[in-house]
């Protein structure tokens, strides 16, 4: 048979990359490839030792170029294809993932002199540090009647562009001063495989506030701070690159990081959640699509616009041409559920199930699913890691209510599945609420794998839940996108006809336990309102109360 042509994906997540060589023709996944960053997240010290605050996660920018050297040749390898078979690559990264850098593209904490300074280092998405500096660009945003919250639900992220390089700026000005360009990850990672510097028009959007092909205007910066003027034209504007479109082709330098032929497409970066919509075949508009890790990120395509209350963002083609594509999210997810097994998992426990050849989280499962829901007497709250969405809020904390001396583990367990599956229905809520219809919801993502959670969330949300049919979402909504960029395909739309994969409707709400979740979803919606819209400001009072001490400490 003639030797088909083959693009490569490449998803760069929050702990590793992962690279996969897919077909052109049919989306098939030939083969894949993880590497683990060594650095992993720096959120306690840099890998010299200086300590960092409370809400910091860095990253270190050496560790995404180790997966161009490792991942991709072995996911090649293990493919058996030549790579003369291959005609593109493409990739997606975790966002709000920020850097500074230099003109030529230097991360700045490679430079000897900043390698001890925390503000030289990736600020990686879950970076919550910047709250204080969210809170002022709201505020003043809401004081001055800037056109482009409204785009936003009204309030923009801790997470995104503008927070984080405030906060560089005001807490380091020397950095600040120093970087003369302030990267999303997607767009760094993209200039070093083709030698071109492009901005992808989904980061550009959902994280820089670019609408309507403006920025905010420097007179507001300036009234942030006067040297933040000066920020967009001097550090942030660079040409737009729409999605699947070509950024450039490979160069000798990242050919031979690969093993992939110089010259082949390198296609305009993305995210991680947005690139997946297509790979799940979610091309309609109402096609929810939630990707569920570490966080869950929500994304969808509309034909209507609408103002939805706390969302991420809506950019017109975010995600797919000629769409309002809608972004929403939860910060904590599968975090909160490792952070539980972490901590909260006995020993006793442990020991069962090493026994029955069980992970904690397999085990903690088994147990939760022979519960009836309400059985264990609690409701948390998913805030461990803030609240994205609709609060926009990263001051908020976890909330356990209920517990007696009887709770036992996996009844902590399954109050924190139903805690995200509540929080996943109080964003559709939202949506549903701005006349903007969410009809189909589809979960992508590793947690797909819990049978468990996944029928909670179809029996909180009451609607029937497909599944991508993929472990690798993103990778291979990357290696769509490359497709399309190299020309095999017209636009994403036909790719995503040739290439996705979804079964949909495989989760089925149960009506009994609809019923018996309204009740709970009631009493998650008191707690989220009392606690997270001001009528009790504990959970922040808490935090800068740890923030004080930690300072003095």
């Amino acid at each position: 048979m003639p030797e088909e042509p083959c693009v490569v994906g490449v998803d760069f997540g929050t702990l590793s990359g992962r690279a996969i060589v897919v077909r052109v023709r049919d989306g098939e996944e030939l083969a894949s490839a993880e590497h683990v960053y060594p650095h992993a997240v720096l959120d306690r010290a840099l890998p010299d030792g200086t300590r960092l605050p409370p809400d910091w996660a860095l990253q270190v920018p050496a560790d995404y170029i180790d997966v161009l050297r490792t991942a991709v040749p072995e996911a090649l390898a293990r493919a058996g294809v030549t790579p003369e078979q291959v005609i593109g690559i493409g990739t997606d990264f975790t966002a709000c993932t920020v850097l500074p850098a230099l003109a030529d593209g230097t991360p700045l904490c490679e430079l000897p002199e900043y390698t001890s300074r925390p503000h030289a280092y990736v600020k990686l998405w879950r970076h919550h540090a910047a709250q204080g500096q969210a809170d002022r660009i709201n505020a003043l945003a809401a004081e001055t009647k800037e056109p482009w919250p409204a785009r936003y639900g009204g309030k923009i992220s801790s997470e995104w562009e503008f927070a984080k390089a405030l906060q560089v700026l005001e807490e380091d000005a020397e950095i600040y001063h120093r970087t003369e360009r302030w990267l999303e990850a997607a767009d760094w990672i993209v200039w070093r495989l083709c030698g071109t510097y492009v901005r992808n028009a989904c980061t550009a959007g959902y994280k820089g506030q670019y609408q309507d092909g403006l920025y905010p205007s420097p007179a507001y910066l300036g009234a942030l701070h006067p040297d933040f003027a000066g920020f967009v034209t001097d550090k942030l504007d660079q040409p737009i690159g729409r999605l699947g479109d070509p950024a450039g082709t490979l160069t000798a330098e990242a050919a031979a990081w690969t093993g992939l032929p110089e010259g082949i497409t390198v296609c305009v970066g993305n995210v991680d959640a947005h690139v997946t919509a297509p790979a799940a075949a979610a091309v309609e508009p109402g096609q929810m699509v939630a990707i569920m890790g570490t966080s869950t990120c929500h994304v969808m395509s509309s034909d209507q616009l609408g103002t939805v209350p706390g969302m991420c963002g809506v950019v017109d083609g975010g995600i797919l041409p000629g769409l309002w594509g809608y972004e929403a999210g939860q910060s904590g997810v599968g975090d909160i559920f490792g952070w539980f097994v972490r901590t909260g998992f006995p020993v006793e426990y442990a020991e069962k199930a090493a026994a029955a050849g069980q992970s904690a989280h397999e085990y903690l499962t088994e147990l939760a699913a022979r519960q009836k829901v309400g059985e264990h007497g609690l409701v948390a709250l998913d805030w461990h890691s803030g609240n994205r969405s609709v609060l926009v809020d990263h001051d908020l904390s976890g909330l356990l209510i209920g517990q007696t001396l009887s709770t036992r583990p996996e009844d902590v367990y399954r109050a924190l599945l139903e805690a995200t599956a509540f929080g996943t229905r109080t964003i559709i809520d939202a949506f549903e609420s701005a006349a903007v219809p969410v009809r189909e919801l589809i979960i992508a993502g590793g947690l797909t794998k819990n049978a468990l959670l996944m029928q909670i969330y179809a029996d909180v949300t009451g609607r029937p839940l497909g599944v991508i049919g993929s472990a690798q979402g993103p990778a291979l909504g990357a290696a769509m996108h490359a497709a399309v960029a190299a020309g095999a395909y017209p636009d994403i739309r036909a790719a995503a006809h040739a290439m996705g994969k979804v079964h949909r409707g495989l989760y089925l709400p149960d009506p009994e336990r609809a019923a018996a979740y309204e009740r709970l979803y009631a009493e998650y919606r008191v707690l989220h309102d009392y606690f997270g819209r001001g009528t009790n400001d504990v959970m922040r009072r808490l935090r800068r109360i740890r923030a004080e001490v930690s300072a003095s400490s």
